[in-house]
């Protein structure tokens, strides 16, 4: 197997991470190996063949030595070199640190088939000796080949780090430089199809970014001046110039990158429990071949045991699968900071959301409106964003964005005025306007009586005056997210028996949101407190739980949690410190895909050592049984090997149909023509 690329002396969090070990010196050795096992190969085929050319064997017995001799030597060359550095090494003749080997062995492994090797070459059994060695290394290359395909999401992620960027400087000249030399208020041009050096704020410039490599987001994302940006996206159509506010480590790129080597590195229990036992295997088996070879004095038999007992399957039944798991979440933008957590996930019986910007986009949209009898809704969303243009207000920014969907064209606006927190008014085409909260209008003096305010129950409401006269309403709401109904759905019927939104907000906007996405056990306008309270009264219910928030209100209850989980972690450096998983887009559908990879990983990691299992039982048959022979024990390890891999890599694809439907919305969104909405007066409530 091929250690996750990434040498022992570069720091995780490197401002500028070198791109790991693409063809270097992982694939240099496995191309020597390569060359070896060919000749090897064809010397071995040429004392086959001389052993029915020639009358004497002595030819024979020469062209079979070199044979073993060349393809047995990288083995033994692997195995000493492990012993003596105390390394371990399960890539026959490569040698792996072990705290960077994406695929763990507590023990020397490989000394069992270097035994097996020199016990052969020593009895003389010169053919069945390289006969052996040609099929141990052709099953590690298989393996290395394989396995590779399960960790290209991994290594794409960590190649994407900028080497380079273009320099802004003050004068209004540009410079190449590394992209490692950058620093926080630096200011850098960014030219379509090039990667961002770092995360920043645009200050010039217009454009549509990808940031698939971030979010896992597959719909580019369009960009003008004051957006925030990340570090290894692509910028696709415009140039920009970015002021820099975070590069190398600090960068939503590097702590992502920290994540999946921390990840990588760590180790599912049942790896843990085998470890426990690992310095007394190879002894053992020794022993035992030993013991076998004094009553049998039969060689063979005990270079078969050294061949079977060589667990080369078991050392991969959970690496390979934590490898593919991590490998498909990375490639939904789903970042785990240990196995343990993934492991926990499957078990999960209760998931506490947030309502503001977890549950619900966290952004005012206009949904109803009612105008009096006698005004059009248009002539009141004109008056609405005559005045509320002149506003940055969340709540102008509402009706500013439902007006442009509708076409509607402001009037000349003249003398405006903004009371902080109450309304504002203005002068639109002649006639006074004002738009506010219904206490702030009545203190002016307006006649709320005729206003109908029984279908804006659970809306924030916005009443419009114009001439001193009452006109009409506005509801906004904060908008659920739109696969929030379905994701929480989809947790139950995966057995997520409690499903609890809590909030800070009133009761009549909180029941909106719930009924909306289907939950029915929720608590309105709690005190921060009161989040961390409900974890632990669940935890003491028995429920294992899961807490999903923004990481920056919620932390108490995040660490309370048995599972922690930020949503919209990409920029956040208190989302991805505070949660042990990180959801680095806000697609609510990413949790129930957790929950099912958690529980696929852990049946494929029972299955893979079930089956190493029942194998090692069904050679040990086989061999008490006297039909056993070295070479069939060599073929039958590497065949083990290489479906533990094949069965581990069925991971890869979960989540396919997400990132299949991901794509048809990108394709959808990018092909939609632009259509003129239709303003009506009170419009049902928009509750998906």
């Amino acid at each position: 197997m091929t250690a996750l690329p990434h040498d022992h002396t570069h720091d995780h969090a490197h401002p500028a991470p070198a791109a790991p070990s693409s063809p270097d010196t992982g694939d240099r050795k496995v191309d020597l190996k390569i060359i070896a096992v060919l000749f090897g190969c064809t010397v071995l085929i040429t004392a086959v063949v001389a052993r029915f050319l020639f009358d004497t064997p002595d030819y024979s017995n020469l062209l079979a030595m070199a044979a073993a001799i060349l393809l047995g030597w990288p083995i033994v060359y692997g195995a000493a070199k492990s012993l003596i550095t105390g390394r371990c090494s399960h890539d026959h003749g490569e040698a792996c640190d072990h705290d960077h080997d994406h695929v763990r062995s507590d023990s020397h492994m490989e000394e069992l088939v270097a035994l097996a090797i020199i016990a052969s070459f020593a009895s003389g059994e010169y053919l069945e000796c390289a006969a052996v060695a040609f099929f141990m290394l052709i099953a590690s290359l298989i393996e290395h080949r394989t396995a590779v395909g399960a960790l290209k999401s991994i290594e794409s992620l960590i190649r994407i780090t900028p080497t380079r960027a273009v320099k802004l400087a003050d004068d209004g000249s540009e410079s190449e430089v590394h992209a490692a030399t950058l620093v926080p208020g630096d200011k850098v041009v960014v030219l379509p199809g090039d990667n961002i050096p770092g995360d920043g704020q645009i200050k010039e410039g217009v454009s549509t970014v990808d940031e698939a490599n971030i979010t896992g987001e597959s719909l580019p994302v369009e960009k003008s001046p004051g957006d925030e940006v990340f570090g290894g996206t692509i910028n696709e159509t415009g140039r920009m110039v970015i002021e820099i506010t975070r590069a190398g480590e600090d960068s939503t790129l590097g702590k992502v990158q920290g994540l999946i080597l921390q990840a990588a590195q760590t180790r599912p229990a049942a790896v843990r429990e085998l470890s426990k036992y690992a310095a007394f295997y190879t002894p053992v088996v020794v022993m035992l071949a030993g013991i076998i070879y004094f009553f049998s004095k039969d060689l063979s038999n005990s270079i078969s045991l050294l061949l079977i007992a060589c667990p080369c399957a078991i050392i991969l039944a959970a690496p390979t699968a934590v490898v593919a798991a991590l490998s498909s979440a990375a490639r939904l933008g789903v970042y785990v900071k240990s196995v343990a957590e993934l492991e926990v996930v499957r078990r999960v019986t209760a998931f506490v959301f947030d309502k503001t910007g977890t549950i619900t986009t966290g952004q005012l949209a206009v949904t109803r409106m009612k105008p009096i009898d006698g005004m059009e809704a248009a002539d009141l969303l004109r008056y609405a964003v005559s005045v509320e243009e002149n506003s940055r207000h969340p709540v102008a920014r509402a009706v500013v964005a439902i007006a442009s969907k509708a076409k509607i064209q402001a009037g000349n606006t003249d003398n405006v005025e903004e009371v902080a927190g109450r309304g504002m008014k203005a002068t639109v085409d002649g006639r006074a306007v004002m738009v506010g909260r219904q206490t702030w209008l009545q203190e002016q003096g307006v006649d709320l009586s005729a206003a109908d305010i029984s279908e804006g129950e659970g809306l924030s409401l916005l009443f419009v005056a114009v001439d001193n006269q009452y006109a009409g309403w506005l509801g906004m709401a904060d908008q659920p997210r739109e696969q929030a109904a379905a994701a929480i759905a989809e947790l139950g019927e995966l057995g997520v028996k409690r499903r609890v939104m809590i909030t800070g907000d009133r009761q009549s906007p909180a029941a909106r949101v719930a009924a909306a996405v289907g939950i029915t056990d929720y608590s309105a306008e709690a005190l921060p407190g009161d989040k961390l309270t409900l974890v632990e009264d669940l935890k003491k219910a028995g429920h294992t739980v899961a807490v999903l928030g923004d990481g920056v209100n919620d932390g108490p209850a995040l660490a309370a949690g048995h599972v922690s989980i930020a949503m919209g972690a990409a920029g956040s450096d208190v989302a991805v410190n505070s949660a042990r998983i990180a959801l680095m887009n806000n697609n609510l559908d990413r949790l129930p895909f957790l929950v099912m990879l958690s529980r696929r990983t852990v049946a494929i990691i029972r299955q893979n050592l079930i089956a190493t299992m029942i194998y090692i039982l069904f050679m040990l048959a086989l061999l008490a049984a006297g039909v056993l022979t070295p070479m069939w024990a060599a073929i039958g390890h590497g065949i083990s090997s290489i479906l533990i891999i094949f069965n581990s890599a069925r991971l890869v694809r979960v989540g396919e149909d997400l990132e299949h439907h991901d794509d048809v919305v990108a394709k959808t969104e990018t092909a939609r023509p632009v259509q003129t909405t239709r303003v009506e007066p009170a419009p049902p409530v928009a509750t998906a």
